[in-house]
C-alpha cells in the first residue's frame, strides 16, 4: 500500500493529520521520517485532534522521549532523535508501548527500526520548499 499527498501550510497538515487517524486501531504504529522542520509534529497535533486531544497539548517529546495523550484513543509519541541506540527504546519500555492499548506515533524511528513492528505504518515527508510538505505513506509487508 502506498498513498501520496502534498499540503502547503501547516493547518493543512494537522487536517490531513486528523483525517488519517480516524482508520487507525489501538495498537497500530506510524513512523514519521522527515528532516527537522518537515512537519512531522503538526502532523502528530493533527492526529491528537482526531482522537479528541487538544492539539495544543501536543509538543514533541524531544527531551522526554515520550508524551503520552488520553483521548478517545490513547495517543503514544516517541521522539527518538536523541536516542543512540534501540537499547535506550528497551530500555524506557518502548514494546509495551507499540503493542498497548494506544496509537503510537514515532519521530526518527530509524534509530530503533530494529524494534518496530513489520506492520508498522511509515510515512515519510519531504520539504520541496518553505511552504510545501510532501506525504508518503507506505505499510511494510510482513
Amino acid at each position: 500500500m502506498e498513498k501520496e499527498f502534498t499540503t502547503t501550510s501547516p493547518d493543512e497538515t494537522i487536517a490531513r493529520g486528523k483525517e488519517f487517524v480516524a482508520s487507525l486501531e489501538a495498537g497500530e504504529v506510524v513512523c514519521l521520517q522527515g528532516d527537522l522542520g518537515a512537519g512531522k509534529t503538526h502532523f502528530v497535533k493533527g492526529m491528537a485532534e482526531g482522537l479528541g486531544i487538544e492539539s495544543d497539548d501536543v509538543s514533541s517529546p524531544t527531551f522526554t522521549l515520550i508524551n503520552e495523550y488520553d483521548g478517545d484513543k490513547l495517543l503514544y509519541h516517541f521522539d527518538c532523535y536523541r536516542m543512540e541506540s534501540p537499547r535506550e527504546a528497551l530500555e524506557i519500555g518502548a514494546e509495551e508501548y507499540f503493542y498497548g492499548d494506544g496509537v503510537t506515533v514515532i519521530e526518527w524511528p530509524e534509530r530503533i527500526e530494529p524494534l518496530i513492528p513489520p506492520e508498522a505504518i511509515w510515512i515519510s515527508i519531504e520539504a520541496p520548499d518553505k511552504n510545501t510538505r510532501k506525504f508518503v505513506i507506505r505499510k511494510r509487508e510482513p
